[in-house]
């Protein structure tokens, strides 16, 4: 990633004259002219040098340090947002993001419940089950929490061959990358956190197939697919699944949808009358 100056040094002007004195603790005097804040208060409240802040406003610093960027954001008091584009403006990458853990949030509960029709899972960015709908039950099974990673679909996939029956034999390859692909990228935004190192070290325990891949080192989030479910009840079905992001970013809404000229629509709606008691299968 490359430094852009000009735009780091208007956005750190502009964010600057944003900042009330009053809101940093500082008094705000007789005569102040400047909007905002001062470039020496900056510099004062994020404990640098006033010549280091000029510079940068000026675009002809050096490459602030992470810790450097982190000052300026709490002296800036700059969003979540901002801050991360003040490191992507800086050439650095921004730091971890809180994430939203395994707490679902009403707006997405509410929206699983106004889909009746449609199977509605949330997973967290790992792989987790986090929630579904009762479609999404009756059509992928319930989801299993006994153990740590009982409801992640990475973990179920390698770790208990019978949860491949529900899908074509021809395409457990390509799930088996997909899974892993996606996990990888997880792992990465990440950086090191126990949740996401103790599940890829279950999960390379789980036999070659998983340590294989993942040596691969395939990157892929997981966005829009189409999957194939062999149902027992309603027979093949063929899905479309369309994930959206929360916008903290660790959790994901997966719609599965008949795709357009299909049957699935009205295989669906059977299933929704026969509902779960039957069916036990892979998320």
């Amino acid at each position: 990633m490359k430094i852009d100056r000009e735009a780091l040094a208007d956005f750190l002007r502009r964010s600057r004259e944003r900042v009330r004195p009053q809101d940093a603790g500082l008094p705000v005097g007789p005569r102040r002219r400047t909007p905002g804040l001062r470039r020496e208060e900056v510099a004062q409240l994020a404990g640098m040098s006033a010549d280091y802040y000029i510079r940068l406003e000026q675009a002809r610093g050096p490459q602030p340090s992470p810790e450097m960027l982190a000052a300026l954001a709490r002296a800036l008091r700059l969003s979540d947002d901002e801050r991360d584009h003040l490191h992507l403006l800086a050439g650095r990458r921004p730091p971890a993001a809180r994430t939203s853990g395994d707490h679902v949030g009403p707006g997405l509960l509410h929206l699983m419940d106004r889909l009746p029709d449609t199977p509605v899972q949330v997973l967290g960015d790992l792989g987790d089950v986090l929630a579904q709908n009762p479609m999404a039950e009756a059509l992928l099974g319930g989801v299993c929490t006994v153990s740590e990673h009982g409801r992640n679909v990475a973990w179920r996939w390698f770790a208990d061959p019978a949860q491949r029956v529900a899908y074509p034999a021809e395409e457990h390859e390509y799930y088996s990358r997909l899974h892993v692909a996606d996990l990888r990228a997880a792992v990465g935004r990440r950086a090191g956190d126990p949740a996401a190192t103790r599940l890829v070290e279950r999960l390379k325990g789980t036999g070659e197939e998983f340590t294989a891949l993942w040596d691969l080192h395939e990157v892929s989030v997981r966005r829009a697919s189409r999957m194939r479910v062999l149902h027992p009840l309603i027979g093949p079905v063929e899905l479309d699944c369309q994930v959206l992001l929360a916008p903290e970013g660790d959790q994901r809404v997966v719609l599965y949808t008949p795709p357009v000229g299909s049957d699935t629509a009205e295989r669906l709606a059977l299933l929704k009358v026969v509902g779960t008691g039957q069916f036990t299968a892979a998320g």
